[in-house]
């Protein structure tokens, strides 16, 4: 059965010293060393990481022993840098969508690639969308949860998301600089609890903010399935209901009419929870994504659903049918 892993993340093995080439810090760099490898923001540790985090051939190995078929290629946020002046971050960008852009041209029954843009510029960040159309094996970007504190809804991205939908690429939302984060510096809680509430914001901005009416062939999903999302979907409906001068002030349809027109990944860690979220929003909505190759993913991905004893046309879904859905590609593309 064929299976595609939507989430999963890459960095090239080297890249400029960005410091040096924009003239001020903040910026990740990668330092190999025997044994391991560092990232470093102004060389202070970020996180260590290991040869399956650039190396193309290490993943597959990988990918065969876990009998993936397929991964969708994208950055880690970290280095989405919106933070920094726009030309820039759209600078970088390119280094890195030209990175994922080669590895899919070499291995192109292997990967699938998603770009990163300069967000928090919409004329820089469509300029790139433009070019990643014209690049085979390139289906859409991966953008952050929010974009300097604008949320999705923000009028700012609105561009962005509406020329996504026009050049029909999708687009996966992946949560960054976690709110509250300030009162989470113990026990890792800013991707414990922090992400879940990220996703979440972000899922709401897009439907009490009016997006997805003014989008509605927008093809987006949310990682970490959907955080919170999923389980106050209740609360949602009932606050609307209850105070629709608050909730509906840009949107007068209920939140729970939204459920089936945006995407999620499997990645929860619970088969309950993934069992609740097939019951609501349909195993077409939901795509395998293992968040490869940091120590919060599932390290065989897809053994979870593989062990709940799934329908197989479920399983089916789940493994490869709703990703390619989402990406709008084809299974005989990728079926050996």
């Amino acid at each position: 059965m064929l299976k595609i892993d939507i989430h999963t993340h890459i960095l090239p093995k080297n890249w400029p010293n960005l410091k040096e080439r924009y003239g001020y810090g903040g910026f990740v760099q990668l330092e190999h060393c025997s044994g391991c490898s560092r990232m470093l923001i102004d060389g202070e540790h970020f996180r260590d990481v290991t040869k399956n985090c650039w190396d193309p051939h290490t993943r597959i190995e990988e990918c065969d022993k876990t009998k993936v078929d397929v991964q969708v290629l994208s950055t880690v946020p970290v280095m989405f840098s919106y933070w920094a002046k726009p030309k820039d971050t759209a600078d970088l960008s390119m280094i890195l969508n030209d990175h994922i852009a080669d590895l899919v041209t070499e291995f192109p029954k292997r990967f699938i690639g998603l770009g990163t843009l300069p967000m928090q510029d919409a004329d820089l960040a469509i300029k790139e969308l433009t070019r990643l159309k014209e690049i085979n094996g390139i289906a859409g970007v991966q953008i952050g949860s929010h974009i300097n504190g604008w949320n999705l809804d923000d009028p700012r991205i609105f561009p962005i998301l509406e020329a996504a939908q026009d050049l029909d690429l999708s687009v996966f939302v992946h949560p960054w600089q976690m709110l509250g984060s300030d009162r989470m510096n113990l026990y890792w809680l800013p991707w414990l609890v922090g992400m879940p509430a990220e996703t979440a914001l972000s899922i709401c901005s897009l439907i009490f903010g009016g997006v997805f009416e003014k989008l509605p062939k927008l093809r987006i999903a949310f990682a970490h399935g959907g955080g919170a999302f999923p389980s106050i979907i209740g609360r949602l409906e009932h606050g609307y209901n209850v105070r629709p001068d608050i909730v509906a002030t840009h949107n007068r349809h209920n939140p729970r009419d939204y459920i089936g027109k945006f995407y999620l990944d499997s990645l929860v860690h619970e088969p309950s929870v993934l069992q609740y979220m097939i019951d609501l929003f349909g195993a077409d909505c939901i795509a395998l994504g293992s968040d490869y190759p940091f120590p919060l993913g599932e390290e065989n991905p897809g053994q979870m659903i593989k062990n709940m004893k799934l329908e197989k046309n479920i399983v089916s879904a789940l493994y490869a049918d709703t990703a390619l859905k989402w990406l709008n590609l084809k299974r005989q593309d990728y079926k050996n």
